[in-house]
C-alpha cells in the first residue's frame, strides 16, 4: 500500500520505537504556527504547577488571534490555561502560562528553545509561546515528530490535548482537533494556521496498542491525509512484540550447580514496526559462562535484536531462578555425618 500527502513536508513515525514510516521534505525548515504550543505545554507541565492561580496581564489579554478570550486582571489555574491553549488554541493562554512559568515571555522562550535542543530539535527555532509568524520561528516536520513522541509519553498533555469538550475556570472550550472526532484511534495533539504557515497539523493515534505520530505542515487537506497516514502505518508496519517483560526467552547452561541450567528472563519489553517481507533476527549475548551459584533477578547477559544486520534494540536478561552449587556425594555425606 502506497501513500502520500498533499502536504509541503510530512513525517510518519512509530513513537515507541522512533522508527519513520514514511517522510516527505521532512527536514525543511518551515512555519509550524500553533502547533508550536505542544512545546508551550510541554514546558509548562514540566516546570510549573497545575494549581497555581495565574493572573492575566494586559499583554496576555491582547495578544492577537485565535483566543480562549481572556481579560485582563482575570484570575484562573494554570491547568484552565492549558485548556484554553490546546483546545481554543488561545494565544492570550499561551502568553499568560510563559508569563507564569517563565518569569517573562523572554524567559519562557528561551527556556522553550533549551528543552527542544534537550529532544534533539537541531534545525527548530522558537521566538514566541504561541506560533504567530517570526522569521526567528520555525521547525521542520521531522523535529515536530520529535516534540510529538515526547508529548505522546506526558500524561499531562495528552490528557488535556484528547479532551474534545471540557467545561473549567467557567468557560467551555471545544477542541479544535477535528481529527478526535473523525478517525477512532486519535489521541490528540494540536493543530495551526496562519496565513503565511498554511494548515498545520501533529497528531497521535493508537491501535493494537502500537502508537503513531503525524505531522503534516502547510497542507489543505490535512484531516484526510492525516487519516491515510495512520491507514498506511498501521497496516503496513503493524508493531510486533518479540519479547515481553517477564518472558522466558531461553534456557542457559550453568556449571557446577545443583541444577544444570537457568531460565532467562526478559527485563522489559521490546517491540518493533515490521514491514512486508522483514525479519528481525534475536541474539542472546550472556556476559560470561554461568557458574553456580546463581541467584533469582541477577542481571546475566542481553538479548539483542537486529533488522537487516543492523541494531534496533537489546534487553537485559535475568537469571529466572536460584541455583545452588552442586554438593559433591562425598561432601554431601561428611555433612550429614552418614557413610556413602
Amino acid at each position: 500500500m502506497a501513500v502520500s500527502t498533499s502536504a509541503s513536508a510530512a513525517i510518519l513515525v512509530d513513537v515507541d520505537s522512533g522508527r519513520v514510516l514514511y517522510e516527505q521534505n521532512a527536514d525543511a525548515r518551515m512555519l509550524i504556527a500553533s502547533t508550536t504550543k505542544i512545546l508551550t505545554a510541554l514546558v509548562a507541565i514540566e516546570e510549573g504547577n497545575l494549581s497555581d492561580m495565574v493572573t492575566v496581564s494586559r499583554q496576555a489579554a491582547l495578544t492577537e488571534g485565535s483566543a480562549m478570550y481572556l481579560q485582563e486582571g482575570e484570575q484562573l489555574t494554570l491547568e484552565t490555561l492549558l485548556y484554553g491553549l490546546l483546545l481554543c488554541s488561545g494565544n492570550d493562554a499561551a502568553v499568560a502560562i510563559a508569563e507564569h512559568v517563565g518569569g517573562s515571555l523572554e524567559g519562557f522562550v528561551d527556556r522553550m528553545n533549551r528543552r527542544a535542543k534537550e529532544l534533539g530539535m537541531d534545525d527548530s527555532s522558537f521566538a514566541n509561546p504561541n506560533g504567530l509568524d517570526d522569521e526567528n520561528h520555525y521547525s521542520t516536520a521531522r523535529d515536530m515528530a520529535l516534540l510529538a513522541c515526547t508529548a505522546a509519553n506526558n500524561e499531562t498533555l495528552m490528557r488535556i490535548a484528547s479532551t474534545k469538550t471540557v467545561s473549567i475556570g467557567g468557560r467551555t472550550m471545544t477542541n479544535h482537533n477535528k481529527l478526535l472526532r473523525y478517525m477512532e484511534g486519535c489521541t490528540g495533539l494540536k493543530t495551526g494556521f496562519t496565513k503565511a504557515a498554511g494548515r498545520t497539523l501533529v497528531s497521535c493515534a493508537e491501535q493494537n496498542g502500537q502508537r503513531l505520530a503525524a505531522v503534516t505542515l502547510q497542507d489543505g487537506n490535512d484531516w484526510a491525509d492525516h487519516q491515510a497516514l495512520y491507514e498506511y502505518g498501521f497496516s503496513t508496519y503493524p508493531a510486533q512484540y518479540f519479547v515481553k517483560l517477564g518472558q522466558v526467552v531461553e534456557r542457559a547452561a550453568v556449571t557446577g550447580g545443583a541444577g544444570s541450567s537457568v531460565p532467562l528472563v526478559a527485563a522489559d519489553s521490546f517491540s518493533w514496526p515490521v514491514g512486508p517481507g522483514e525479519e528481525v533476527a534475536t541474539d542472546i549475548r550472556l556476559d560470561g559462562p554461568l557458574t553456580a551459584p546463581i541467584s533469582a533477578g541477577q542481571a546475566v547477559g542481553e538479548a539483542v535484536f537486529s533488522l537487516n544486520g543492523r541494531e534496533i534494540g537489546r534487553v537485559q536478561l535475568l537469571a529466572g531462578g536460584n541455583v545452588m552449587p552442586r554438593v559433591e556425594p562425598a561432601m554431601a555425606a561428611l555433612k550429614t555425618g552418614l557413610p556413602d
